[in-house]
């Protein structure tokens, strides 16, 4: 029995639906970190009831990014920090914290700059915050900002052990209001060496506005998940609905920083995306 036009057509539409659905899956399988992450997707695609998705790094091979950080980061990582990242693991939200490849970026950014007065936008339990705290000098001094106290002080007994607990002025609260309020002090712009930010993506924008002003001359910002997971290059209907509003934003800061002729940038596909801003006037 022959098919007519338009069922020929509805069957062909059909199996295509059935293809690229097989390819959106296949693509966000590559990227997500593990069989558990690729079946909450799944069950998220079945019932579209939102679903809590971890942050796949950018490398979407899962052995090589594991062979970089058994070979040149581990290794390397002061005890304090493998200390912290343990304490963090078992957290719901550890994947938040700073991915310890791009983390060892930081430090060797540090190094270079060798800030006396940093700030940090989101700090979580306090990765990025403690390595920083382990790179600059004694008498420096960091400016860390983050909603969740709770979240700091799992890793407050890691920091305080290492010694460096004085060189931070941990603020619980909203970043916006605290970097306004440092603004309305004319001393303070200019004053700070290095900021980083991992924290609220829909904020990149407003914050980059105000670290410019805080930041000196020279001076280095970063801002992590810049990438999230790769998804700024993805069709958005391949994007788990979970995700598509920060990639959005990610995508949206993106373009505004690199059209931004008062930086030098270079974003960097390490951890989650990381783009790294050197003030130039």
């Amino acid at each position: 029995m022959s098919l007519t036009h338009f069922e020929a057509t509805t069957r062909v539409g059909e199996g295509l639906k059935l293809v690229r659905s097989q390819l959106r899956k296949a693509r966000v399988k590559t990227a997500l970190r593990n069989q558990e992450d690729f079946q909450n997707y799944s069950a998220m695609e079945n019932t579209r009831e939102p679903v809590s998705l971890k942050n796949p790094t950018v490398l979407q091979s899962q052995e090589l990014h594991e062979y970089i950080l058994k070979t040149s980061v581990y290794p390397r990582e002061p005890n304090p920090l493998k200390e912290l990242r343990i304490a963090s693991a078992n957290h719901p939200m550890a994947f938040m914290g700073t991915a310890p490849d791009a983390g060892q970026l930081m430090t060797f950014l540090l190094k270079l700059v060798n800030p006396k007065k940093t700030i940090e936008i989101g700090v979580f339990t306090g990765y990025s915050l403690l390595l920083t705290a382990l790179t600059i000098p004694d008498d420096g001094k960091i400016t860390a900002i983050d909603i969740n106290r709770k979240t700091y002080e799992i890793g407050l007994p890691v920091i305080k052990k290492a010694r460096v607990e004085h060189k931070i002025d941990f603020i619980e609260s909203q970043a916006l209001p605290i970097l306004d309020k440092l603004l309305e002090d004319p001393e303070k712009e200019g004053s700070f060496d290095f900021a980083f930010v991992d924290a609220d993506k829909n904020n990149y924008w407003n914050y980059h506005q105000r670290l410019m002003k805080l930041i000196k001359v020279g001076g280095i910002l970063m801002y992590d998940n810049t990438l999230w997971g790769g998804t700024v290059a993805w069709p958005e209907e391949d994007v788990p609905e979970a995700k598509r509003e920060y990639r959005l934003c990610a995508i949206e800061f993106n373009k505004l920083v690199s059209a931004d002729t008062n930086v030098e940038i270079s974003q960097v596909p390490l951890g989650d995306g990381i783009t790294i801003c050197r003030r130039i006037c």
